[in-house]
């Protein structure tokens, strides 16, 4: 039996495909483990990345690592406490008490990534390749009442204005604890497109409460309790 000579063009597809999906395999792009929180009457928003891989949750909730100190400055700014929201001595949050909290006080909180790629298997913003972005004109009707919105580090900070239709160079980002008008214009729904509507939201950027982030935890705490007090939370 006589083989017939190989196409060289179907020879190099071949292989061009079998690079492409040994580079796919190679990387996993992951979801976002946790559903946004977002109680009805929330006037603001909180609004972060992507959580660590799942061997360092204490919790499963959103800021899950024990280690990472968003409940912390929670307990202290709300009910002078650090430890309000830690179940005993042990290391872990109470999740349930977390959301409860939340809807009684009107604080929403959802990721800006849902989808997202850890170049380095670590929970670092700057390592961490985003794949699907928030899908706002879902979430927003979802609370109505936000006015607005405020992000825990400079990789949600650009997720968000990223979705701008006029996105501001980077230069003109929010530095830390800054605020600036976010207007973000509706996508999808027909009628929105064909009134032009605008949410008239506010985007505050606040320090990141990964222990990463180089500021002391009470001046993080100070940051927060700022915040809330200008946004009619305290």
């Amino acid at each position: 039996m006589n083989n017939q000579p190989a196409n060289t063009e179907d020879v190099m597809n071949n292989a061009n495909s079998a690079s492409a999906l040994s580079k796919t395999k190679a990387v996993e792009v992951e979801t976002h483990p946790f559903a946004p929180v977002l109680p009805p009457d929330a006037t603001v928003m909180m609004m972060g990345t992507f959580p660590p891989t799942a061997d360092k949750w204490a919790m499963s909730f959103h800021y899950p690592n024990f280690y990472n100190d968003m409940w912390r400055i929670y307990g202290s700014v709300f009910f002078d406490d650090i430890d309000y929201f830690r179940v005993g001595d042990e290391k872990r949050f109470d999740p349930e008490r977390i959301r409860d909290f939340m809807f009684e006080r009107g604080i929403a909180s959802c990721p800006t990534v849902k989808q997202a790629i850890r170049e380095t298997g670590n929970a670092s913003d700057k390592n961490l390749t985003v794949v699907t972005t928030v899908d706002l004109d879902n979430i927003l009707p979802q609370v109505p009442k936000v006015h607005t919105l405020f992000t825990t580090g400079g990789k949600a900070t650009e997720v968000l204005l990223n979705l701008l239709a006029e996105p501001p160079a980077k230069s003109k980002y929010p530095k830390t604890n800054q605020n600036m008008d976010y207007p973000y214009q509706w996508q999808n729904d027909e009628a929105v497109l064909r009134a032009n509507r605008v949410n008239e939201l506010t985007l505050y950027r606040l320090p990141s409460t990964s222990r990463a982030y180089p500021l002391a935890l009470d001046k993080k705490i100070t940051a927060y309790k700022d915040f809330f007090k200008k946004v009619g939370k305290l």
